[in-house]
């Protein structure tokens, strides 16, 4: 019987653990999604130039 009990606690322990793991990881993912929002890239088209060779965006 002690290790019946003994089982149940760790499935207990296991399954917090893993609710916590899971919400630190949507809260990291979440942090992550903001700054790449935030962060503007420049997209658009590259355009060779005749003279140079140097690609450049497309006004």
């Amino acid at each position: 019987m002690p290790q019946l009990i003994i089982a149940a606690l760790a499935g207990v322990a296991a399954a917090a653990a893993y609710r916590m793991y899971q919400t630190e990881s949507e809260r990291v993912n979440r942090t992550v999604r903001e700054a790449e929002d935030e962060t503007e890239t420049p997209r658009g088209t590259l355009v060779r130039d005749p003279e140079t060779g140097e690609y450049r965006l497309k006004q």
